[in-house]
């Protein structure tokens, strides 16, 4: 497996930082079927001008594109779970940590890619790091915590059908429009039925937020799938992840969640894992 160039590192990076500030934005809101509606429909605004620009992915993709539609609501309803029950901080972390390692399995099942011993202890070193920033705080609870794995599980499956499927799609801009219109109609519309009385009462800065915040997961993942068709699927699923180190400081400055020596640790962890997973 080849080491990452630098525009794709860059890339991934970039929707990090974007990841790690729409999934705050999402936490920020109280209401978490509020926040994921707006969100869902702020992702719609924004793939339906992507879908009429960008060429039609070709038909043989559209199998993983539905099936990662699947995968993707069910990881919206365990991260409004993760988000209702434990603190940013140390959910975020832990749902994103998750996925790493098991990406790595799957991609070498089924994508036949086959990690170096350097960069699988990239793997385990990031990995361990992401797992440190859990502990930084009090322990989250049961619900929380079974919440976040569950959704790190998820986000497992999606990042691996998605890497297969945007590279049979033959046109990433129109895998990506696709697979956010399709995804994010189903919370808009239940938002819209169970809260119409609390969407219409919100002030433009709550609507503005979280429509934001839908734009940006576009961006943050759209980002991903182009870094897919130019990488190996492990090493950007890992790199992906430092997002984590993005949400402890947003959750330090925005929600005054303690950062600590814990996650100074975790952070020194995680960037050597990267280099590990450049050589």
């Amino acid at each position: 497996m080849s080491h990452l160039s630098a525009s794709v590192t860059l890339a991934v990076l970039l929707a990090a930082v974007t990841h790690a500030t729409w999934n705050a934005i999402a936490h920020g809101i109280k209401d978490q079927l509020l926040a994921f509606g707006l969100i869902g429909a702020g992702g719609i605004v924004v793939a339906i001008p992507v879908i009429c620009l960008a060429p039609m992915p070709h038909r043989a993709c559209w199998r993983y594109l539905l099936i990662s539609v699947a995968i993707h609501v069910g990881y919206n309803l365990l991260l409004m779970r993760s988000y209702r029950y434990g603190e940013f901080s140390q959910v975020y972390p832990l749902a994103r940590g998750t996925s790493p390692l098991v990406v790595t399995i799957l991609a070498a099942i089924f994508v036949r890619e086959r990690p170096s011993p350097a960069q699988l202890t990239g793997v385990l070193v990031v990995s361990a790091g992401l797992a440190t920033l859990v502990f930084a705080g009090r322990r989250p609870g049961r619900t929380a915590l079974l919440a976040a794995i569950g959704t790190g599980l998820t986000i497992a499956a999606y990042t691996t059908v998605d890497g297969v499927g945007v590279r049979a799609s033959g046109s990433p801009a129109g895998y990506i429009g696709w697979l956010m219109l399709l995804e994010s109609l189903g919370v808009p519309l239940l938002a819209l039925i169970r809260r119409r009385d609390v969407i219409a009462r919100q002030p433009r800065r709550i609507i503005g937020s979280g429509l934001l915040g839908g734009a940006l997961s576009v961006l943050a993942y759209g980002l991903v799938l182009w870094a897919q068709t130019r990488g190996a699927l492990a090493p950007i699923a890992v790199l992906r992840e430092t997002s984590v180190i993005f949400g402890a400081i947003i959750g330090r400055v925005a929600f005054r969640e303690p950062f600590g020596r814990t996650r100074i640790a975790a952070t020194i962890l995680v960037c050597a894992g990267i280099v590990l997973l450049n050589v």
